[in-house]
């Protein structure tokens, strides 16, 4: 049996996470009378900060996945017991549920609502596959103590350089699908960022196997 506290880390630094991502979403949009531009980079710098501060807290006690392609590219590299897989995911699910009730609590929006907003194509689905790859990439390569800088940095740009702004998480997908905001993704849409993410996390296990095998010969 899966020890309560590494899942309640994750459920509760899944959910501030969502509740960063989307409150901050609320926020710029209301502020930045129209100007996307200004909304997505007063976004990504909450997400940034908020991200960072996540990982250091939670890190010592649950791996600070807030994310099941990382729980479960832990899970295959023997760092995360398989049994704890299920727990951690869930505990993501819920976590990233409640976080997006949360934003909307606190900016006295509807607590429970779906998202409109359609993301799709082909462009946004090789974004996904990109910031996932990325993101488990910085993950598995990141020298000992920078993995926070390094994630959230990575996040950070990739909020910018891919067409999808870089969710990366099958949670946080789970959790903007609650959100009719800003940073809300479609229910209709969710499914295919989701496949998108999962194999993006497959190839960073593939590329960093090779890395470690060409630095042995």
């Amino acid at each position: 049996m899966t020890p309560l506290r590494p899942l309640l880390a994750e459920a509760i630094g899944t959910a501030l996470l969502l509740a960063v991502v989307i409150g901050s979403g609320v926020m710029a949009e209301r502020l930045a009378g129209g100007n996307v531009a200004l909304a997505l980079l007063a976004n990504t710098l909450a997400t940034v900060g908020g991200l960072y501060v996540l990982i250091e807290i939670f890190g010592p006690v649950s791996g600070a996945h807030f994310n099941p392609a990382v729980s479960m590219v832990m899970a295959w590299r023997g760092e995360l017991r398989a049994a704890a897989l299920p727990g951690y995911v869930a505990a993501q699910l819920l976590g990233a549920m409640l976080g997006a009730w949360l934003a909307h609590a606190m900016f006295d929006m509807s607590l429970l609502q779906f998202s409109t907003k359609v993301r799709g194509g082909t462009g946004q689905w090789i974004a996904e596959g990109v910031a996932t790859f990325g993101l488990l990439l910085a993950i598995l390569r990141a020298p000992a103590g920078r993995a926070s800088a390094m994630v959230a940095a990575y996040i950070g740009a990739a909020y910018w350089f891919t067409a999808s702004t870089s969710f990366a998480n099958p949670a946080a997908v789970f959790g903007r699908l609650f959100s009719d905001s800003f940073a809300g993704i479609a229910p209709a849409s969710a499914p295919a960022f989701v496949v998108a993410e999962l194999l993006g996390a497959a190839l960073a296990v593939g590329v960093d196997r090779a890395l470690k095998e060409q630095a042995r010969t």
